[in-house]
């Protein structure tokens, strides 16, 4: 029997430290929500996780940017939609001065009442935009560019307003001249009929473009129900490899406390038993 190095305390206390060394990862894991706090505690586990949340951030800023994408549509859109009565107002007004019923002094004053029409066409084409984008007119009163939008994590996933607008009078058809004929103060019943076709072109302008805009609003709408649906499934892959389990690892805690306890009383025995030597020297 030898006193000089107590083995059986040194291998109690051995496997007590790891116990602890066990406890203190378990209550991190209860504290902190997560099961992964470390590399060290699962190190391919930590790799696949941390590419999941990446993917999720990035198709979320996805879908905020299809929501802002959407935002401009419906700027450009309400602002067409106000050009578009403002034209049926003109066609009203020019079938109004072209019938024999009009005096020449009731179509003068028809004239100065279409030039201030044109002149707020002109004006809603000028203001528009979106954080300081023109969207019915380019920055030199000439047409937009067409606007690509990012819809995804890779630089395909993209969706395009081919739509080149210029939704002013020099932008659409016969609108310039009309505005002109109408500023003169001076014109016949058939000069007036001369522009009715030229409204209805650019009505029909008008319409196209604002039927582009349709379109790719429902495009990114759809792409932005999808990414949604990514975000939450990707998530939810995270989480099962990131986030711990409560109950299985309130049920490790509660082992780990229980051996820890016993690994504390078995080191006091192991000392005790070494007292026994005492004996001998009496």
């Amino acid at each position: 029997m030898r006193i000089n190095t107590n083995v059986a305390s040194l291998t109690a206390l051995e496997s007590n430290t790891q116990v602890n060394n066990n406890l203190t990862n378990s209550l991190e894991k209860l504290s902190s929500g997560l099961r992964i706090n470390k590399a060290s505690d699962d190190a391919s586990g930590l790799a696949i996780a941390d590419k999941l949340r990446t993917q999720a951030n990035a198709v979320s800023q996805a879908v905020s940017n299809g929501n802002s994408a959407v935002a401009l549509i419906q700027i450009a859109d309400k602002a067409m939609a106000e050009q578009s009565n403002i034209l049926d107002i003109v066609k009203q007004k020019l079938i109004q001065a072209a019938t024999a019923t009009t005096s020449n002094e009731g179509r003068i004053a028809i004239g100065k009442d279409i030039d201030k029409l044109l002149t707020q066409l002109n004006e809603i084409a000028n203001q528009t935009n979106y954080n300081g984008i023109g969207l019915l007119q380019g920055s030199a009163s000439g047409a937009t560019s067409s606007l690509t939008f990012q819809m995804g994590e890779s630089s395909g996933n993209v969706a395009s307003l081919n739509a080149t607008v210029q939704a002013n009078t020099n932008g659409l058809s016969g609108m310039s001249g009309l505005k002109a004929s109408a500023a003169t103060g001076t014109w016949s019943a058939g000069d007036v009929r001369a522009h009715l076709k030229a409204v209805d072109s650019a009505l029909n302008e008008l319409n196209t473009w604002r039927a582009d805009f349709g379109s790719t609003q429902n495009q990114i709408e759809s792409a932005i129900r999808n990414m949604m649906t990514q975000v939450t499934n990707i998530k939810a892959a995270e989480s099962v490899i990131r986030d711990v389990d409560y109950a299985a690892e309130s049920a490790n805690f509660n082992k780990q406390n229980i051996i820890a306890q016993a690994g504390t009383y078995a080191i006091s025995q192991a000392n005790q038993v070494q007292q026994n030597i005492l004996k001998l020297l009496q």
